[in-house]
């Protein structure tokens, strides 16, 4: 199916990226909040935030917010703003975040924010301290990152500043909105004093300097800043050139060093989706465009200061070894993970393909064991079930975990086995898929729409705007329900919000995500890294936006806990186990999955209305070529 677009398509990747930092988000990268036990709270040196012009937090005009990670809420008891009549509630997150924080778990902390600002978009508390603990969880990532190391111990000053020179300029000529010059120094000031607290950056840089010390250097280069006209990116560099000599002169700290954290704080400054990219995060990211990798093929999250396996992705040299889902990872290579930071210990798993590596791994109440894996190019399947799930009445499941370069045609090839199978009405699962490429959702979409708009890209130039269409020829006219959640997410959003404005289909579950935004990913040649920014906002086929607002189900299915399994609670029904070809977790029972459930009572009650449309069960006018676009 070729995609017809309303404006030539622009040279950077459009990619709807997933929640949050999809740099962390790669198999075996991917991080999640846990419950933690209570710990004595430490004190850290009380660090400013930079506001935003556009949108000042509510307080007394002269009054900046006072902000660390450990240190009290900003202007408590004064300037915080009760923003609902559950501000115990928040005042309860607050507290969970801040013991996160206190115990140095930034990945977590972070995580643990995001959800929370979802629940209660409107307090500045929350929002101040996620800024906060953003900046530190990147801080730490990169000093974890192998190829960001390497690459700063060859930098020098002007190599340095050129390549913030070429961030600002890509941020002028592409960024969604217009960019407050002076906003990304300040920040950059922000990301400086906090790299200069922190014992990732003080141990590598050999920083002695006393707190007091730190303080007078940010102090002054606040002064320095404000005496200048910052209102272009050329004046935002010469204000950077002069804030790393001076650190140079009392810290003793390599300008380029400085200019780095100026470059990661003004990435930051921009939105929850832009930043920067060291090498290896810029691999990651193609790998996920690409669908594959280099590694074991894991899932991770980060939960009570261990990594523990989500997921265990299908074929993949972690399934071939035995590691399991649910699993701790205690050792790599006899090193002790739980001193580590997640990411450091993340790290750990990747090397070059054909590299061997030892973990030790348990389950709670299990003895450990040592597992031996060979690092190998893993295929991550968009797909990774597709079955059958009621044969008499011709119901077909499945399940779609993201939106990559070979989603649309691993879909082709399931709806088409599905096809033989007998599939008369479909189920599609978008519950936890992050989204993925812009235009691969809209492909996929378009196999299931036959006419009208599926998605509207708006940026601050024309070069930016771009108005999607399906087309008849291929499209599939079978009953049609899609799952989503909370997480599902950007190009999910696209495929669940088309399907819904344009009524071909129900949709059942939670309200989905709300990130509605095109991030391009731009290669900084002269550092090997790159930029992740937005670009654009988009819009469903109605003209509503995606940006904190989601997709609204038809029907609401609130569930306790996450779903492990499928579930309709049928006698008749069959278990969910993948197809043949197609990946996924095995025996996976059909019970305890109350979306599914309503999903499939649902489809049932519309099946006679359904019924005349689905051209005798068979898949609609289909082309001989349905992968045209392929």
């Amino acid at each position: 199916m070729r995609l017809r677009c309303i404006a030539a398509v622009w040279a950077a990747l459009l990619i709807a990226l997933s929640i949050g930092d999809a740099s962390a988000a790669s198999p075996g990268r991917w991080f999640r909040p846990a419950p933690t036990a209570a710990k004595q709270e430490a004190v850290a040196p009380p660090i400013g935030l930079p506001k935003r012009n556009a949108a000042p937090a509510p307080s007394r005009p002269n009054a900046a917010p006072v902000l660390g990670p450990l240190s009290d809420l900003p202007g408590e008891g004064t300037t915080q703003v009760r923003v609902s009549p559950r501000w115990h509630e928040v005042d309860e997150v607050l507290a969970r975040g801040r013991q996160l924080e206190s115990e140095r778990r930034w990945a977590e902390a972070l995580s643990h924010y995001e959800d929370a600002i979802r629940i209660y978009p409107g307090s500045p508390s929350l929002l101040q301290r996620y800024a906060v603990a953003r900046q530190y969880f990147d801080l730490n990532r990169r000093y974890a990152d192998r190829s960001f190391c390497s690459q700063l111990a060859e930098m020098g000053f002007a190599g340095a500043l050129d390549a913030y020179a070429a961030i600002l300029l890509k941020i002028q000529t592409f960024y969604v909105d217009e960019p407050n010059w002076r906003l990304l120094v300040d920040h950059g000031t922000f990301a400086l004093h906090v790299a200069l607290t922190e014992s990732a950056f003080q141990k590598r840089h050999r920083i002695s300097a006393a707190p007091g010390e730190i303080a007078d250097c940010i102090d002054r280069l606040k002064q320095l800043t404000a005496a200048r006209t910052v209102e272009n990116r050329h004046q935002a560099r010469e204000a950077v050139a002069e804030a790393a000599a001076v650190v140079h002169q009392r810290l003793g700290l390599h300008p380029s060093a400085v200019v780095m954290e100026y470059l990661a704080g003004a990435c930051n400054a921009l939105d929850s989706y832009s930043s920067f990219l060291t090498p290896d995060q810029l691999q990651d990211v193609y790998g996920q465009i690409e669908g594959n990798f280099v590694g074991l093929g894991v899932e991770l999250k980060a939960q009570d200061g261990l990594l523990t396996i989500v997921r265990v992705i299908s074929g993949s040299p972690a399934e071939k070894a035995g590691l399991r889902a649910g699993e701790q990872i205690l050792m790599v290579d006899r090193q002790d993970t739980r001193s580590l930071s997640a990411d450091e210990a993340a790290n750990l798993l990747q090397g070059p393909e054909g590299s061997s590596v030892v973990l030790t791994v348990s389950r709670p109440g299990e003895k450990p064991r040592e597992v031996a894996a060979v690092r190998r190019r893993v295929e991550v399947p968009s797909i990774d079930l597709a079955t059958m799930i009621d044969r008499d009445a011709g119901i077909a499941y499945l399940r779609l975990t993201c939106f990559q370069k070979t989603t649309c045609t691993d879909l082709d090839r399931a709806l088409w086995k599905l096809h033989a199978e007998g599939m008369r009405q479909l189920i599609i699962d978008l519950r936890g898929n992050p989204g993925g490429l812009l235009t691969t959702s809209v492909e996929a979409a378009d196999r299931f729409l036959d006419r009208g708009v599926i998605v509207a890209t708006r940026g601050r130039s024309a070069q930016e705007d771009f108005t999607y269409v399906a087309h008849a020829e291929g499209t599939w006219r079978v009953p049609l329900v899609v799952l989503i959640d909370g997480n599902s997410a950007s190009a999910a959003e696209i495929f669940a919000g088309a399907i819904r404005d344009h009524q071909r289909g129900l949709v059942v579950g939670q309200r989905s995500y709300g990130k509605g935004s095109v991030q391009g990913i731009f290669a900084i040649d002269s550092i090997q890294a790159g930029l992740r920014l937005t670009t654009a906002k988009f819009y469903s086929p109605k003209g509503r936006p995606y940006s904190n607002q989601g997709v609204e189900p038809h029907q609401v299915v609130q569930t306790a806990l996450k779903p492990t399994a499928a579930h309709s609670g049928a006698a008749e029904l069959t278990q969910l186990t993948p197809s043949d070809g197609q990946g996924g977790p095995a025996d996976m029972s059909v019970e305890n999955d109350p979306v599914l459930s309503a999903a499939l009572r649902s489809i049932r009650q519309g099946a006679d209305r359904w019924q005349s449309n689905a051209s005798e069960g068979r898949p609609g006018s289909v082309a001989a070529a349905v992968n045209a676009g392929g």
